[in-house]
């Protein structure tokens, strides 16, 4: 199943979608699919003139792969701008995912403030060869993924640099206008930016994350490619925290992203 098939899975059936082994990342479902398919569910709860503010994820534990996953809304409050909304994804009778979401219209304001330029990187042209999907050594998500390093270095190379990112979409998509569930996937897709700092091999994932997305989103489709880059601001005693924003290819800030990512090493 491709993102698409997915996020129409989740609408049509929440109480019981099946994430399929190809979009695994490790032992886990792939942790952006995880919460798009969680936003998805509750964007279908909420008023199409309230658009998603911000999101606060928690990985609580390891969606298995294979294994029916049950998606939960509940509308905390709903008042004359903003709703407030807990979404979690349960498994086997345990919360795996859980996401309290703003969802909120727009409203009169004389402060207008443009958002900062986007961070210079390599072309799209100039940058790294697209990353392939490598059985064994690659996670498996990244088959759905096309994504070409413009920043820092790669996981494992023992280059200890604060920042990493780059160009991203999704590979062989079905051409659709990106929502906020597509950016979800997009700005996790990246490994944490403190792997380069390591010469071998470990595991890492993402333990709490915050996003929040620009209101309209960007006119732009599943084929266009985005540009990412994230900055280590500390890490220490096996946890990171890194700031993280997503552009599209004209410099047009999509969403600002915060992780604390854990990693073992």
């Amino acid at each position: 199943m491709n993102f698409s098939q997915l996020l129409t899975a989740v609408r049509q059936r929440p109480q019981e979608v099946v994430i399929p082994a190809e979009w695994a990342q490790g032992r886990a479902c792939f942790g952006g699919l995880m919460a798009a398919l969680v936003y998805e569910a509750m964007h279908a709860k909420v008023s199409p003139e309230r658009p998603v503010r911000s999101l606060a994820i928690t990985f609580v534990g390891p969606a298995e792969p294979g294994v029916p996953i049950s998606f939960e809304v509940e509308m905390l409050r709903e008042g004359r701008a903003v709703s407030s909304l807990l979404g979690r994804a349960v498994q086997n009778g345990q919360t795996v995912t859980l996401i309290q979401g703003s969802f909120g219209a727009g409203r009169t304001s004389v402060i207008d403030v443009p958002a900062l330029p986007a961070r210079e990187m390599k072309s799209l042209e100039d940058s790294s060869p697209e990353l392939p999907y490598i059985p064994g050594a690659t996670p498996e998500y990244i088959r759905y993924l096309s994504m070409r390093w413009g920043i820092g270095a790669m996981p494992f190379s023992n280059k200890p640099l604060r920042s990493m990112g780059g160009w991203v979409r999704l590979k062989d998509a079905v051409e659709e206008p990106v929502t906020e569930a597509h950016l979800l996937a997009l700005v996790d897709a990246w490994p944490p930016a403190l792997l380069p700092h390591l010469s071998k091999p470990a595991a890492g994932s993402t333990l709490t994350w915050t996003i929040e997305f620009v209101q309209p989103v960007a006119s732009l489709s599943t084929l266009d490619w985005c540009q990412y880059c994230a900055d280590i601001e500390h890490a220490r005693d096996g946890y990171g925290h890194t700031a993280a924003a997503m552009w599209d290819a004209r410099g047009e800030l999509l969403a600002i992203s915060r992780q604390t990512v854990t990693v073992f090493a």
